[in-house]
């Protein structure tokens, strides 16, 4: 019953956030389309903040299965790593749209875009880094700091987020396609060979 409970609040405040916006959606608003008294609300969520970072992190859950997918296909790890970045993109793309209000809000509020890539940075970090590791296994990627690799790729990736989702490259004759072919390529460049040595320590030595 609790789950089922705070399942509701969240499914409706997404609904709420994606027709009227975030800032026009009240703790009441979303209490009352729940039929749940106000008091029961505050029982799971603080702050309208809570509730919408709740949003997020529901929303992202389909983003994380979709890849936990592809680390688990039994294919090389550099069509794995192409496979991942093109499910990414197209994946925050889908949740983005789907938002209707939320769309505008997340190109407008950078620091709302912020909080919720920190929900899941950590495990989308995780996950690539599985296929970073079974290509250094393999001997086919060349990376000293699985971690640190991994978190750079995952920020990587997030700075992206809204010039694909809003397609505005395209006025500099990058179309999403493009986008998604130029970072894969620039990504694996870096990991394959000696294209991330560390030049400072050795010239022998991979990151």
């Amino acid at each position: 019953m609790v789950s089922k409970t705070r399942e509701r609040f969240i499914e409706v405040a997404r609904q709420l956030f994606a027709r009227k916006g975030v800032e026009n959606t009240t703790m009441n608003d979303i209490a009352s389309a729940s039929a749940k008294g106000r008091r029961t609300i505050y029982t799971y969520f603080k702050s309208k903040r809570e509730i919408f970072n709740a949003v997020i992190a529901s929303e992202t859950d389909e983003l994380l299965s979709r890849l936990r997918k592809i680390v688990e296909l039994k294919i090389p790890p550099q069509e794995k790593l192409r496979k991942y970045i093109d499910c990414r993109f197209d994946t925050m793309s889908e949740i983005v749209s789907r938002n209707g209000s939320l769309r505008a809000g997340f190109f407008r509020d950078v620091r709302k875009v912020d909080r919720a890539r920190k929900l899941i940075t950590d495990k989308e970090s995780a996950l690539l880094k599985e296929i970073l590791s079974e290509g250094t296994l393999l001997g086919v990627f060349k990376i000293r700091d699985l971690d640190a690799a991994a978190l750079v790729i995952t920020h990587t990736l997030h700075g992206l987020d809204v010039p694909y989702v809003r397609d505005n490259i395209s006025k500099e004759g990058v179309t999403q396609e493009q986008l998604k072919k130029y970072i894969t390529r620039l990504i694996l460049h870096g990991i394959e060979g000696n294209g991330m040595e560390d030049k400072e320590e050795t010239d022998t030595t991979s990151v």
